[in-house]
């Protein structure tokens, strides 16, 4: 049995790490894969402090190379079920079942899906959730982006550089993007923010024709475009945390704010996956930190 698993491999879980290096812990980082949602921005991030305009794959290639600086151990791999041990925690991540007296959940959130007719039919012929991967196919083409956070301005503003036009789809009377974001997708001359958009469905034949939605009068307006890239929030990955930590209705993983400690001892949560306000790269590898030093005093109390 080792001191402390880190399940989660984007800024939460990698600064958790760092941070446990530190300590000089006996911990192991278990992560499917490396950056996290933040492998999915579609722009440069321009608000980590003291780097600038950096692109998310080489910050997600900074992190690992402290990661690697430190020798941290790493598994790759996916977890299935935490369960509560007499000693502390037994986590099953792939083929493998590994103990520890400690652990930090730091699985951040994926892409929540908009549920209506349509959207799962064509995933993959026209509805995506990844911009950067999907977006150089509809070069000189109409699309939508549905959504009217930051996400949703970031893919409007990456998919800009090759279709026609992108439409941005809010369901409320105003978009919730960082103003700058909102001010760079108006300069592209290629974005229409369509408000107060209550999305019914996405229609097409063998792809996409068209998405419909319902407009403030209560009228359906069916706009023909050949994309639709959801980005309507996120859902946290917090479902094998249920019954060892309290879930809020949002999915999130509640916890003390002074400890980052669940309602279980010695189960911490950071990052986006946890019920903390702001969802932010700079806040998320923050909230890693402290949950890894929280973490630390726990096991200095359980084995002074």
């Amino acid at each position: 049995m080792i001191d402390l698993i880190i399940i989660g491999g984007g800024p939460a879980g990698m600064a958790a790490a760092i941070y446990a290096a530190r300590q000089k812990s006996d911990f192991l980082l278990i992560a499917k894969d490396f950056g996290g949602q933040m492998a999915a921005k579609e722009v440069e991030i321009e608000n980590y402090p003291g780097l600038g305009k950096i692109s998310a794959r080489d910050l997600i290639a900074k992190f690992r190379a402290h990661l690697e600086q430190l020798d941290v151990a790493v598994e790759i791999a996916e977890v299935s079920r935490v369960d509560k041990i007499k000693e502390g925690f037994k986590v099953a991540a792939g083929k493998k079942t590994l103990e520890s007296r400690a652990l930090i959940i730091a699985t951040g959130s994926a892409p929540r899906l908009l549920d209506i007719p349509g959207e799962k039919e064509f995933i993959g012929r026209g509805v995506g959730y990844c911009a950067t991967c999907d977006g150089p196919l509809f070069s000189r083409r109409e699309v939508a982006v549905v959504g009217g956070g930051n996400s949703a301005f970031e893919a409007a503003l990456f998919l800009a550089k090759f279709v026609k036009k992108v439409y941005i789809l809010e369901r409320g009377p105003r978009a919730i993007a960082d103003v700058a974001n909102q001010e760079l997708a108006r300069k592209t001359g290629k974005v229409e923010i369509i408000l107060n958009a209550r999305i019914l469905r996405v229609e097409g034949v063998n792809f996409v024709k068209n998405i419909v939605y319902q407009d403030a009068a209560g009228a359906e307006i069916s706009l023909p475009v050949e994309g639709v890239f959801v980005k309507a929030g996120n859902r946290p990955a917090s479902s094998f945390a249920e019954g060892l930590a309290e879930i809020n209705d949002r999915g999130e993983i509640k916890f003390d704010c002074a400890t980052h400690e669940t309602k279980t001892p010695g189960l911490f949560a950071a990052g986006d996956v946890s019920e903390v306000k702001f969802k932010q790269i700079v806040v998320a590898a923050g909230e890693g930190a402290k949950a890894a030093m929280a973490a630390g005093e726990y096991l200095r109390k359980i084995n002074p």
